[in-house]
């Protein structure tokens, strides 16, 4: 079928788009293991991220860094537990993105995940079921690049065979997506599943999210 406008590809965020933002509970959680309190681990966690979303940091050089603050402590055991945590914290998907990504891909778009993340949870987003949908995906920890690097938007752009003028690009960050209005994509800030339709219509975009009963993509 052909795509009635110029847009011929979709690139994607993971984290806060495809799914949800973790729960306090799992937070808080984690955040026990330390002895601390959800607020100063919620701060470490983002702290050495980005390093070990790259592949700078191992898994236990990434939890063991927590553990350099006054007051906390970790034991080597404690680190499985906290890596499957961390995993399972950002496996919460949303349906309605997800099926929409699906109708996306199925009327001819051509479509990519790009995300910072680990090697865990790489592992775990090539098991569901809708990784099929995306015509290629490019993790940061696989090529040592990370948004809002400009090197990791280019290279993804070469995998999913179009022009940044012809791509739209959707992060829930604001830095990534000022880095790729800059580099000529069709960038969107994702804030909710609504806005982004309202967003999607706005530029003409045929094919629009909505809602769906929640599971069908687990």
């Amino acid at each position: 079928m052909a795509i009635p406008s110029r847009i011929k590809g979709l690139i994607l965020d993971y984290g806060e788009v495809l799914c949800r933002k973790p729960h306090e509970a799992q937070i808080a959680r984690m955040a026990d293991v330390f002895g601390i309190c959800a607020d100063r681990f919620a701060a470490l966690y983002e702290e050495s991220r980005r390093a070990y979303d790259l592949g700078d940091l191992t898994p236990e050089s990434y939890w063991f860094s927590f553990a350099d603050v006054p007051g906390a402590g970790l034991r080597a055991d404690q680190i499985p537990l906290l890596r499957a945590w961390d995993v399972e914290m950002w496996s919460d998907t949303r349906p309605e993105m997800l099926e929409w990504v699906q109708a996306a891909n199925e009327f001819g778009f051509r479509t990519a995940l790009l995300s910072n993340m680990p090697l865990d949870m790489i592992g775990r987003v090539r098991q569901f079921a809708w990784f099929k949908y995306f015509d290629c995906a490019v993790f940061s920890q696989e090529v040592h690049l990370a948004k809002p690097q400009a090197a990791i938007y280019e290279y993804c752009l070469r995998e999913l065979g179009g022009p940044a003028s012809e791509t739209v690009f959707i992060d829930d960050r604001e830095v990534n997506v000022r880095a790729a209005l800059e580099l000529g994509l069709i960038a969107i800030r994702f804030e909710s599943v609504s806005q982004l339709r309202g967003e999607l219509e706005r530029i003409g975009f045929p094919i629009l999210p909505v809602r769906i009963e929640l599971g069908a993509f687990r």
